[in-house]
């Protein structure tokens, strides 16, 4: 059971990259429904804070992801969410203890790399950025989202061969069945063609 719940919340954290809302709370309230037949606490105020967070509700997000980490201070899934949910409350002093924390304790977990590299990058701290993107693609090689973050990162340093190939490589592991996000990919490398023939 606990093997499909992990299964449910990668299915969940593609969703809520690539998908729509409607279909993510579906699978967050199918989450929240094993959970409670099984009496899995983390899990239960997990998926109640993707919920919240998918309905925009961050407070009350933060409040059942804090009582995650409480019954697991080892679920770095939490603390990552939880600094998310920081984030779009413009609370940002306090977001990389968070992330920080989800890393120490669950380090193999790809996904917090990536959300600490992509906040990173929009900080403007792109070098920086750059490493976390990398260590997300050594822990998750065929994330498709890192390599276009990677690839934004390049593309903030003036670094158009690598943002392209990136590019590239995220074209390469999204889902044919993501028709809009290819055409934005494929329209970017097309300026950034512009830019390497000059």
């Amino acid at each position: 059971m606990r093997k499909e719940l992990l299964d449910l919340r990668q299915k969940l954290d593609d969703e809520i990259t690539y998908g729509t809302v409607e279909n993510a709370i579906n699978l967050a309230s199918k989450g929240l429904n094993i959970s409670k037949v099984n009496s899995f606490l983390c899990e239960k105020e997990y998926f109640k804070g993707q919920i919240e967070f998918l309905n925009e509700n961050f407070v009350k997000a933060i409040k059942h992801f804090d009582k995650a980490i409480w019954y697991d201070p080892y679920d770095g899934a939490s603390y990552n969410d939880r600094a998310l949910c920081m984030v779009e409350l413009g609370i940002i002093d306090k977001v990389f203890y968070y992330l920080n924390k989800g890393i120490e304790v669950e380090p193999d977990f790809a996904t917090i790399y990536h959300n600490k590299g992509w906040l990173l990058n929009k900080l403007g701290l792109h070098l920086e950025a750059i490493k976390y993107f990398k260590k997300t693609i050594r822990l998750n090689p065929s994330r498709a989202v890192t390599y276009e973050n990677l690839a934004d990162a390049y593309k903030n340093i003036n670094d158009y061969k690598e943002a392209y190939k990136n590019y590239l490589k995220a074209l390469k592991y999204l889902d044919v069945n993501c028709k809009s996000i290819r055409k934005q990919l494929i329209d970017q490398m097309n300026r950034l063609k512009l830019k390497l023939e000059l």
